[in-house]
Parts: C-alpha cells; sequence; structure tokens
C-alpha cells in the first residue's frame, strides 16, 4: 500500500516522477481539466454575484472515481497539476472531489522534472493557491459572459455556429486592422542612389546618399534623381569623416513563451501549436533508453527570463569546460524582465546540461530535436560574452551631398558561436553591411568615382502578420498571456476569421464582417487597450490585491447595456439585400448582394420565384468584378452525349461535368495523377446485384464516403452502403430491422448511420422516406459510453 497519492496532470509525466519517488508513492494523472462550466447553458448565476455553476467532466466521471479510491488509502495526497493558473484551477476541482476527511491535501510545484525539483517540492509543499484559483475563475467567467451572450446575436444576424470570444475577437481584430492599413496605404516613389568609389588603397566599396544641404536625403523621383546625377557626375568626392570604433552585441535572454513560438516560426517553420506540443512533451518526460524518461526542459508557460541560481552555476561550468575562457563572463548574466512578467516561473531552459542534443537525438523526433537544439542554444548564448565587432563609417562629401559607407568586421565571435537571433521581415528594410570591409582612407581624401547606381524603390505597407509576428503583437499589447498565444492562433483559423496564406495572416470577408458588427456594437470588449486592462486585473487578483466580484461588476455592467442595445442596433447580415446594378439573365431582374456561409455572393431579387446566384470578387476600388467562367477541357467526352468534359468545382472538390450542361448533367469523379494530370475515377463493378433490378452494383464515392449505387441509375436509385473486410473484399452493411412500424406505410424501421448519429429509416425507402428518432436499447447505450 502506497503512503502518499501525488496527482499531476499528463500520465507522461507518472513515470518520470515515479522513478524518482519510488514505490512508497502512488503517482497518477488525472488527463486535464474534471471539472467545467455546462454546455448547454451559461453556467453562471447572474443574481448571486456571478457565481460559476461547475459539473463533473462526463469522461473524467470514472477517472475521478478511481482517485476517490485511491485518496482513502494514501496517509498523504499531493496534488501535482502545471503550475499556472489553469493547473491550480485542476487543483482545486480535484482538491474538492476527493477530499477525505481528516486528511489534509497539499500542493506541489514542479518547474522541471529533475530528481532534484522533485524531491524538493515534495520536502516543501504548499497550500492551495486561493487567488491564483480566483484569477482563473474569472478569467473563465468573463470569457463565459462574452462568447455565450454574444455568440447566439452573431448566429441570429450573421450565420449559425459563429462565436466571439473576449481575446480571440480582439486577435481577429488586429488582423483587420493591419489589413485595412495595407488597404489604404499610398505607395511613394523613392530613390537610392549608391556611389561606387575607389582610395588610394583597396578595396573599392559602395556609399549611399544619406543627406542633401545637410538634411535627410530625400529623392522622389526619376527627374529629381537624374539632375542629381549631373551635378555629382562633374563633383569631386572628399572624404569628410572616418569614424572606427569597436562595437558589443549582446546575446538575447533565454526563451519565454512568446519568444520560444516566434523563433521556432521563424527558424524551423513551426506553427504556435505545434512548439507548444513539442514543448509539453519535453517538459514532461521522454524516454532516454536505460535511464527512463526524463524531462528535458523547464516549465514552457512562462513570461519570465529569470534562471535558478543552481542552473547558472552548471550552465557557466558547462561553458568553462567545453569553450576557450574567453567566451565566460566574469559573472553570470541575469536579465530583467518586462513590467506585466508574472515572474512565476522560470525562463525556458534545458532541466539539466548533462542532456547535450547531440547526445540524446536518438531518442528524439526530427523535431522534438530541432526544439530541444535550439532551446539549448539558446540558453548557453545567454550565459557567454558579447560578440565583439570593429565599425567603420565613412562619409564623403559631394556636391551638397553626403554619403555614408559602413562596414562592420567581427572580431571575436562571443555567443554568435552557439547562437544568433532570427529576424522578421519588414517592408522598407535595407541589406546589413555586416562583413563588409573597408578601404584605408583618410580624412580630406579626394576619391574616384567609378559609377553612380540610382534605384527606384517604393514605400511599402506593413507586412501582415506571420504567427511569429502576431504571437509579437499581442505580447507587446498585453493581450493574452502565455498559456493562451497557441489557442487564440488556433482557434481565429479554426473558426475561419482568418486565412494562413505563404505563412501570412489575412482575414476572410467573414472575419472582416464579424469583426465590424463586434466594433461597432462592443466597443469596449474589442478594445485593445481595455482588453489589456482586463489581463492587468487578472495578475493583481492572482497577487491578491484585487477581488473577483469587483472586477466581474466593472465589466459587466456596462457589457449589459451594451448587449441589449445591440440586439435591436445590430446591423441583421441575413437579411441585407445590397441592390447592384447586375441583371439576372434568366428572369432580368436586378442582381442584389447577399451574405452567404462563403461571404458576399450575387443573388436575383426575385428569389424565390428565381433562384440564379453568381459569384463576384471586388477590385481595388471595391467595384463587383464578375469572374470569368472557367471551362477546362480535359481531353475527356461524355459517355452519354459525346460533348467534351470540362473541369468544374463543387461543395465536395473537383469533379468533371458536361460542357453541354443543363442538358446534359452527367459527371464524373476525378482523381490526379503524381504528375498532376486529370483523369476520371473508373466505375468499380462489384459482384453485387441490385435487389430491386437485378443490375450490377457499382462502387460510388459519397459525401459519407464509399456505397454501392445501381448501375441502371437514373432509372433506378438503389444504395446498399457497404464495409470492407479484411481481404479488401466489398460487404454490405447488414441492415438492424427493429419491431418499429413506419407511421407512413406501415413497413418495418430499420436502423441506420446519420449525419448526427443513428435513426430509425422505413425500408420502403425511397418510395417511403419516413424517419423516427432511435433510441439505443440500455446495453447498447452503455457500451458506447
Amino acid at each position: 500500500m502506497s503512503n502518499s497519492l501525488i496527482i499531476v496532470e499528463s500520465p507522461t509525466k507518472v513515470k518520470t516522477i515515479k522513478k524518482y519517488l519510488g514505490p512508497d508513492f502512488d503517482v497518477r494523472a488525472c488527463m486535464g481539466h474534471v471539472k467545467d462550466l455546462p454546455k448547454s447553458t451559461l453556467g453562471i448565476d447572474m443574481d448571486h454575484d456571478f457565481e460559476p455553476t461547475y459539473q463533473v467532466i462526463e469522461a473524467k466521471k470514472k477517472t475521478l472515481s478511481e482517485l476517490k479510491k485511491a485518496a482513502k488509502t494514501a496517509r498523504h495526497i499531493y496534488l501535482a497539476p502545471d503550475p499556472d493558473r489553469e493547473g491550480e484551477a485542476i487543483a482545486w476541482h480535484i482538491a474538492q472531489e476527493v477530499g477525505v476527511k481528516g486528511k489534509t491535501i497539499q500542493r506541489v510545484l514542479f518547474n522541471d522534472l529533475t530528481k532534484n525539483t522533485i524531491l524538493e517540492a515534495i520536502s516543501h509543499p504548499l497550500e492551495l493557491d486561493f487567488n491564483k484559483y480566483e484569477a482563473q475563475q474569472t478569467r473563465r467567467i468573463l470569457d463565459r459572459l462574452v462568447g455565450y451572450q454574444i455568440s447566439p446575436l452573431l448566429w441570429e444576424k450573421v450565420k449559425r455556429g459563429l462565436s466571439a470570444g473576449r481575446v480571440q475577437s480582439v486577435a481577429v481584430r488586429m488582423v483587420c486592422d493591419r489589413e485595412e492599413e495595407i488597404r489604404r496605404f499610398v505607395s511613394e516613389e523613392y530613390w537610392n542612389i549608391t556611389a561606387s568609389l575607389e582610395g588610394a588603397q583597396p578595396p573599392p566599396f559602395d556609399a549611399r546618399l544619406i543627406r542633401i544641404d545637410k538634411k535627410k536625403a530625400k529623392v522622389s523621383d526619376e527627374t529629381q534623381a537624374a539632375n542629381l546625377l549631373e551635378k555629382l557626375k562633374i563633383s569631386p568626392f572628399l572624404v569628410s569623416r572616418v569614424e572606427k570604433k569597436e562595437m558589443k552585441r549582446s546575446p538575447s535572454p533565454p526563451f519565454t513563451t512568446s519568444k520560444l513560438q516566434q523563433e521556432a516560426s521563424r527558424k524551423l517553420s513551426f506553427s504556435a501549436k505545434k512548439t507548444m506540443s513539442l514543448a509539453q512533451k519535453l517538459y514532461e518526460g521522454i524516454e532516454l533508453g536505460p535511464e527512463g524518461s526524463v524531462g528535458l526542459i523547464t516549465y514552457m508557460r512562462t513570461d519570465s527570463f529569470r534562471i535558478a541560481e543552481e542552473a547558472l552555476r552548471e550552465a557557466r561550468a558547462y561553458i568553462q569546460e567545453n569553450y576557450d575562457p574567453d567566451y565566460l563572463p566574469a559573472k553570470a548574466r541575469v536579465f530583467k524582465n518586462t513590467g506585466t512578467a508574472q515572474d512565476a516561473h522560470e525562463a525556458i531552459r534545458p532541466s539539466s546540461m548533462a542532456y547535450k542534443p547531440q547526445d540524446i537525438k536518438a531518442y528524439l523526433s526530427n523535431d522534438q530535436f530541432r526544439l530541444y537544439q535550439l532551446i539549448w542554444n539558446r540558453f548557453m548564448a545567454s550565459q557567454m560574452n558579447p560578440a565583439l565587432f570593429d565599425q567603420t563609417t565613412i562619409d564623403v562629401d559631394a556636391a551638397n551631398c553626403t554619403f555614408r559607407a559602413q562596414g562592420s568586421v567581427m572580431k571575436f565571435a562571443g555567443y554568435t558561436i552557439v547562437y544568433t537571433e532570427g529576424k522578421e521581415e519588414n517592408g522598407n528594410g535595407e541589406d546589413t553591411e555586416f562583413g563588409k570591409i573597408l578601404p584605408a582612407v583618410r580624412e580630406g581624401e579626394t576619391l574616384n568615382l567609378l559609377a553612380l547606381k540610382p534605384e527606384q524603390k517604393f514605400t511599402q505597407p506593413l507586412p501582415r502578420f506571420t504567427e511569429a509576428t502576431l504571437v509579437r503583437e499581442l505580447e507587446e499589447k498585453g493581450i493574452g498571456r502565455p498559456s493562451t498565444y497557441a489557442a487564440i492562433l488556433t482557434t481565429i483559423q479554426e473558426r475561419e476569421y482568418v486565412r494562413l496564406d505563404k505563412g501570412r495572416f489575412h482575414p476572410t470577408d467573414l472575419g472582416e464582417v464579424v469583426t465590424e458588427l463586434l466594433v461597432k456594437n462592443f466597443p469596449r470588449v474589442m478594445d485593445i487597450a481595455f482588453t489589456a486592462i482586463l489581463e492587468t486585473q487578472l495578475d493583481m487578483i492572482e497577487a491578491g490585491k484585487m477581488k473577483r466580484l469587483e472586477t466581474l461588476n466593472e465589466f459587466y455592467r456596462p457589457f449589459a447595456e451594451e448587449l441589449k442595445k445591440a440586439k435591436t442596433d445590430m446591423r441583421n447580415i441575413k437579411r441585407q439585400e445590397t441592390p447592384t446594378d447586375r441583371i439576372c439573365e434568366k428572369c432580368n431582374s436586378p442582381m442584389v448582394i447577399k451574405w452567404g456561409r462563403n461571404g458576399e455572393f450575387l443573388a436575383c431579387s426575385n428569389y424565390p420565384a428565381c433562384k440564379n446566384t453568381q459569384n463576384f470578387t471586388r477590385g481595388e476600388n471595391g467595384e463587383l468584378v464578375q469572374p470569368e467562367p472557367q471551362m477546362v477541357e480535359t481531353g475527356h467526352t461524355c459517355e452519354k452525349c459525346r460533348r467534351p468534359l470540362v473541369v468544374k468545382q463543387g461543395k465536395f472538390g473537383p469533379f468533371l461535368g458536361c460542357s453541354g450542361y443543363p442538358e446534359c448533367k452527367n459527371i464524373v469523379n476525378i482523381q490526379k495523377d503524381e504528375n498532376g494530370v486529370i483523369t476520371p475515377v473508373k466505375e468499380e463493378v462489384s459482384d453485387i446485384d441490385c435487389e430491386n433490378c437485378g443490375r450490377p452494383m457499382i462502387v460510388k464515392r459519397g459525401k459519407f464516403g464509399p456505397f454501392l449505387g445501381c448501375s441502371g441509375y437514373p432509372e433506378c436509385k438503389t444504395i446498399v452502403r457497404i464495409n470492407k473486410g479484411k481481404d479488401g473484399a466489398l460487404k454490405p452493411q447488414v441492415v438492424e430491422v427493429t419491431d418499429t412500424l413506419c407511421d407512413k406505410c406501415g413497413k418495418p424501421m430499420a436502423v441506420k448511420p446519420g449525419r448526427y448519429g443513428k435513426f430509425l429509416g422505413c425500408t420502403g425507402y425511397p418510395e417511403c422516406r419516413g424517419i423516427k428518432r432511435y433510441k439505443a436499447p440500455k446495453d447498447d447505450a452503455h457500451q458506447s459510453s
């Protein structure tokens, strides 16, 4: 019998912790949250101080039962979910459910899963942190109030299935605002002028125009550039200043969550979600052969640059042993946190210097290795000496202009021997001068002009956000916290409010419409500064400097007014029709712009008498542009009318349709070979005959997978669902006929699979289409749960 019970979140941690604590400890996993607000209702008691109503998650009832049983026999109970707000909430909910009278439940925090950390945490257990739990509850209640009360409005005004979120909607707004900036941006012409020069000593070098008449150079057009070139061609070029100085470049601090996500995006092309998933596994433990499971990094949700003294000593010892003495600073580097950092956890670092990336590469997947190596290198570099450069600046005067050349030559590699930070491109960035060697020149020396090179340029708008730059923007604006960045980016894409195109976020039509409605009707919720203030208030609740009820009351009173007003004033996109000057080619009625599930489209104003619709796009000035119909011929002909088959786009992807449509409605499924060549999918004739007309059944593919359809279609519309056996043979699904009779024709009803689960369908289908709700027998229901 184990003396102590330790409850962690993930089963991956169980092996790692058991290895260090031995048989006296029973280590179990709760698998994340065990209680949550109900899905079908708001779950917040508005009349009693916003009291939340938590329910045990159905899938966790068995887990909780096992934890309760284990708690009864344990002398000590330790709760060790992740050391953040979500982990604290999990700990509180477990304590409420498994608490045993007369037994103390204590909290332990593992910043990394090394032996020393685990033993130290068990030796010094803590009390459950009520303030941290209150901060999590406040966030959860705020998110529920916003999501569950605005989302139904969007269902009513735009379309069903939409959602609003207190933080996600602000992130979408950032993407939409950037897109609007890009649309409004007016590009301006400018010219760069570079002089190729030669002094008494080699090599030749280039200098760029920086000043005209002692003011910042601004050459706006070709005429101005040409006039300037004419003056410069006949002017001497004199060296007016030579400056040489030593420059230092210090290393970046170790990773925080956002910095890890940004750098993994830039250097490894990982999404934020993928980065966090890999980091979670590295933290929880990797099987390292005979050594067993080892946690390789510290906790990966943090906004602090702090490093434990023991880790600093270990890193410095490693550098001293493996690098020349010049690379080790006189004392450990300490990095200052930002004002908003919670400093609850260390920065992300290797849990031990004993596990070099190359030494354990065989035990890691390729992506795990690359991320671990990135974390290792960044941490090691952070404790090394700066890189030193000799930087030379040469200013050259000609006519009324000043040209400048800069060159930097590395003198000492310093931390760059291990790691250099990736750079994000910007709209108007210039090439780096690093590594450029300049000649020895003296002030007053006359240089030979070899060439003048004018280059036309145009100013560029700010680039669209990448995952890395959006995470950086969220962090800088104070939106969300380390634990939420990846979830925010994932959610706004899954909701189809934004899309990633070539690594950059574009708002969808849906995202822009929803954002416009929310900004107009809920200005406080959508205000970036206000959202950041709420995050600060959550931090204050965690620090015990503010109360949950105070924050909720302050937020909800004005929000309730906005909600009430929005129910009547919010524009109804569903019913909105914008007249156009287009005429319906079928009935000559005016066409109007409507909003559908895939955005704007043209529809006949004579609906429902005329159901004609058309797609369109908008030009640069917002004008309607009718897409040209694309009739891509394939070389295949229709087997029914011998006209060419063309590629068409349907709800479930491309297919071949007869060019004689609508007279001929023949369609053919297609497939692409490895060279992208389109070929029709040959019909696979089965050895099963149609039970209604005796003709062979053909394997067809539909919305829910393959099925058998009668080769006599459309005269015979019999279909049969099929399964494939282990030998690949097709087998009709066995139809379970019940004792229930159809209300329409009196025939027996059969159990059939549907989009939303099983239902009863008449065996007389398709002549009779009677259906009923299917109620599973008790035994069946028990097994399915």
